[in-house]
């Protein structure tokens, strides 16, 4: 793997896994976390093997900055301090050296401890706390969906055509393949069972993940996290399923033309998806943070709720479910695969391509024609059809449009993310956050604070890998010094209902390229508002200490002074450099709404400017859900699928 590097840059990345990750003398090291260094589990072979699998010019800019710290003295005599101090230096000299080396040390923080062996362990989650994966059995079905994978090039002919499959997607592809309607679904994920799920946090990001696992923006200012697949985002997803609310629909029948969305009309999409999902709150065990988080609420006097779920009530075991963002291979995850797809293949016909790229939209006479795509094999895949449903997510979706060159001057335009700021409490004890659902509970004070406008307060999937990566890198000491105490912390999410927006464009070789800045007023108000919450719900709730993830502010500890943090962390930049922000909830990017100067769809959700194709995914929201959006972009495209069955079919 090393002819990726020349022999000195490969060199010097090796120094550079063993800086971040350092031998360091400890007392207490009978596990051996802290003499154990990167390069003592393969991270430099890791890291060498996602060079090997990225862009040409990207690598070539990461090999060039290796030469850089070799230049600075980056060598094996150089001391750890003076290696730390030169990466500190580099990075103050410039943006471009900062990002490269972010790039780089979060890299090698990943795969330091979120890798696994080939038994499915990481030397280092015994000081982490961390038991790994729980023994499942998957369900004994054969996989009900055979995908079509062509040798050749391949032409289908079909009465609709679904682009994408997740819960916008899925659901409208089995709605229409049920009322008789010959359907084909393209994804560009791959179709994976039980069988394939083994709760390993790195194989899911590189099987189930948008481009691999958690991707920044191209401003470097938020990471975004989506689901690839078929299902989608609804396999890896946290299972939180919450109703839209009242002023979120008022807002798009008023503003935005969706009329019927604020009747009862909207009502009877919503229970219908909820009553397909098995939505319950039976299988909503709180582990230690969800009871840390509870407490604080309650000392504080703030509203919390439980969290009803999507989940199979017989196949539940709380263990297991601890490893849903993963994959779930108990069989209990009720997603768009397991409800829609499965029977819209196995009752009603539908057919499946995965692992198929859409390049554009075919278009004749100015109404939709079809779509056009390229396996991973490189077979040339082409459905015609008179309906197109354009679903691949709103990261994605609008990529389709803008190389077709439909949609108007919107598409790309709008794009949501829900921003989310993150802190750690450190509880003094094994929080054990691997167990129990991810989000069994939540506080919701503080949805609706400014004329709809507001935030939830959340917890996360228990990671390794990724909760390495986030905390920010000052020195290996440090870092080793938080890893050391991560099985003491809970973390909660501020997620804000973002009234600002990004956008999607493409690059010179036609992918989708993504751009948010925090800067909106409102926002920022309402992220400092989301930020001094989730640092008194820590504190209420007994926290020893409490750490954003961001850089340049270290943590708070007991006995400091609280106020005084509060206004620190709030002083700390929205961007990359500061805050760390993260998005797992992508919309508005090709929105409905009546204006074609400001919107892709009609209200219907058909395009403006080319009938016969339609939005069923989050890119169709006019405006963000401010809630987990699963159970509201299913009763949207539940809408959607109405509105083609009585315009198209």
């Amino acid at each position: 793997m090393t002819e990726i590097l020349t022999p000195s840059q490969t060199q010097v990345l090796r120094l550079l896994c063993d800086t971040v990750v350092p031998s360091l003398p400890h007392p207490d090291d009978s596990d051996g976390f802290w003499r154990r260094r990167a390069t003592d589990v393969g991270t430099d072979q890791g890291v060498l093997t996602m060079l090997a699998a990225m862009p040409e010019e990207q690598r070539l800019a990461l090999g060039g900055l290796l030469d850089v710290l070799g230049a600075q003295g980056f060598r094996p005599t150089t001391s750890q301090e003076s290696r730390e101090q030169i990466l500190t230096t580099l990075s103050l000299a410039s943006a471009q050296a900062a990002a490269g080396i972010g790039s780089l040390t979060s890299i090698i923080l990943l795969l330091t401890y979120g890798a696994a062996d080939a038994s499915g362990r990481n030397p280092n989650w015994t000081r982490l706390g961390y038991p790994g994966a729980v023994s499942a059995v998957p369900p004994p079905d054969e996989p009900a969906i055979t995908p079509i994978r062509p040798d050749g090039d391949l032409e289908l002919d079909a009465d609709v055509v679904v682009i994408g499959s997740g819960a916008g997607g899925g659901l409208i592809a089995g709605r229409l393949a049920a009322s008789g309607a010959r359907v084909v679904v393209l994804e560009a994920g791959r179709y994976r069972t039980e069988a394939d799920f083994h709760q390993l946090e790195l194989a899911a990001y590189q099987n189930s993940y948008w481009r691999g696992g958690p991707n920044p923006t191209a401003d470097l200012n938020v990471t975004l996290m989506a689901g690839a697949g078929l299902g989608g985002g609804t396999v890896i997803n946290w299972t939180n399923c919450l109703k839209t609310k009242d002023w979120v629909r008022r807002q798009w029948a008023e503003d935005h033309g969706l009329s019927d969305v604020a009747t009862p009309a909207f009502d009877k999409h919503l229970d219908a998806v909820w009553r397909e999902l098995s939505v319950t709150d039976q299988c909503s065990e709180f582990n230690r943070v969800h009871e840390a988080m509870h407490r604080g609420a309650d000392a504080l006097g703030w509203s919390f709720a439980t969290i009803y779920r999507n989940w199979d009530e017989k196949r539940h075991d709380p263990a297991i479910a601890g490893h849903l963002g993963f994959g779930d291979p108990s069989g209990a995850k009720r997603s768009t695969l397991k409800v829609y797809l499965e029977p819209a293949v196995t009752e009603h016909g539908a057919r499946v391509v995965d692992g198929c790229h859409v390049e554009k939209i075919l278009v004749e006479n100015g109404r939709a024609a079809g779509a056009q795509g390229r396996t991973v094999d490189g077979a040339a895949v082409t459905v015609r059809a008179p309906v197109v449903v354009l679903a691949a997510g709103a990261l994605e979706s609008p990529g389709v449009l803008l190389r077709t060159g439909i949609g108007g001057p919107a598409v790309g335009d709008y794009l949501r993310l829900h921003p989310c700021t993150v802190t750690m409490g450190d509880y003094g004890t094994d929080m054990q956050a691997w167990w129990g659902a991810p989000q069994a509970g939540l506080v919701n004070e503080f949805a609706d604070v400014e004329d709809g406008y507001g935030f939830l307060m959340e917890s996360v999937q228990y990671s390794t890998g990724l909760g390495a990566s986030a905390l920010p890198f000052t020195s290996g000491a440090e870092h080793k010094q938080a890893l050391a105490d991560y099985r003491n912390n809970g973390s909660y999410i501020g997620l804000i209902r973002d009234h600002g927006h990004g956008r999607v464009t493409l690059d010179a070789s036609g992918n989708t390229v993504h751009w948010y800045e925090l800067t909106d007023e409102r926002d920022v108000r309402m992220t400092h508002r989301a930020l001094e919450a989730q640092i008194r719900l820590h504190h209420a709730a007994g926290a020893r200490g409490i750490r954003l993830l961001a850089r340049g502010i270290p943590p708070w500890r007991y006995g400091d002074d609280l106020e005084a943090y509060i206004a620190r962390a709030q002083r700390v930049p929205l961007r990359a450099g500061g805050a760390t922000i993260f998005s797992a909830h992508q919309m508005g990017s090709c929105r409905m709404g009546a204006d074609p100067a400001t919107s892709v769809a009609d209200p219907r959700g058909e395009l403006h400017d080319t009938p016969g194709v339609w939005i069923g995914d989050a890119s169709a929201f006019p405006t963000p859900s401010g809630t987990n959006p699963m159970i509201t972009i299913m009763a949207l495209a539940s809408r959607t699928a109405e509105n083609i069955k009585e315009a198209a079919l």
